[in-house]
């Protein structure tokens, strides 16, 4: 479905594109639903784009609680607007629930997942807990002082996982020296769009340079000479410059002569590539 639809580039500024985006009027419930029955139904691909055309405003919404990633806010709504593609794909327009309120779930958890990828370019959370654990513990936190054993038992009770995972977490937050080798006990690396999301708490802002200049110390020049010159270019380009300089997914594309998700395809294989380097180097 996605290949088939047009949808406002971002080949230009930010600003123009959110412009854009906002220039499409928000569905009644009653328009919504007719054009989710055609979708539904008939697999109406101008239904489909219709509804997610009328929502991009709130993928650009949810997308800004995540600036303090350190991501670029393009890529953070395109990954966004990927989690609204699913979402109307699989949206059931007989439950009696609006398209957003379904949507929300899927929009976060491709912004979730593209953060889990990319932020200091190692798994820092394996379990569904864990990543809950990640993207709740600073807002829970009352303040900037370290937390006490007190504190770190009510965490681990409220999200479900061990007293020493809420220190090891503070500890990365915080810029430690923890491990980056992945937990050996993961059961389940994959992501599902409503089982560990909360609704309401921003994350709060995250810094990464400790930790990647740890990775490059640890190995991250070698692991980039084992890439082909076009993957060490985007790597390069969107994840070791300085946070102004830094290249997005269009830059990319533009510059290659490629689409930007055939960039964020080549990214993310070189990504793993590093962290398995790195993973059996260590």
């Amino acid at each position: 479905m996605t290949n088939a639809l047009t949808l406002p580039a971002m080949g230009g500024s930010l600003e123009s594109y959110i412009q854009s985006a906002n220039s499409f009027p928000v569905l009644s419930q009653e328009e919504e639903t007719r054009l989710a029955r055609r979708l539904w139904s008939h697999d109406d691909l101008e239904a489909a784009q219709q509804l997610i055309l009328s929502h991009l405003r709130f993928v650009i919404a949810i997308a800004r609680g995540y600036k303090g990633y350190g991501l670029p806010q393009a890529d953070l709504i395109q990954e966004g607007n990927i989690g609204l593609m699913k979402a109307v794909k699989r949206f059931d327009p007989e439950r009696g629930v609006r398209l957003v309120s379904f949507a929300v779930h899927w929009i976060k958890a491709e912004i979730h997942e593209f953060i889990m990828r990319n932020w200091r370019l190692v798994k820092i959370a394996t379990t569904k807990q864990q990543r809950k654990l990640f993207f709740n513990l600073r807002s829970m936190k009352r303040g900037l002082d370290t937390l006490n054993p007190h504190e770190v038992d009510a965490i681990a009770t409220q999200l479900g996982v061990k007293p020493e995972e809420v220190v090891e977490m503070e500890k990365r937050f915080n810029g430690a020296d923890v491990s980056l080798e992945p937990s050996s006990d993961d059961e389940d690396d994959r992501f599902t769009p409503i089982s560990y999301l909360t609704d309401g708490n921003e994350p709060s802002r995250i810094i990464e340079n400790n930790q990647l200049i740890q990775l490059r110390e640890k190995g991250l020049q070698q692991s980039l000479e084992s890439l082909d010159e076009r993957s060490r270019h985007i790597i390069e380009a969107r994840r070791l410059r300085e946070k102004e300089d830094t290249a997005t997914l269009h830059d990319l594309a533009d510059e290659l002569g490629v689409s930007a998700e055939r960039i964020r395809q080549i990214e993310a294989k070189a990504l793993q590539k590093i962290r398995d380097a790195m993973t059996t180097g260590a």
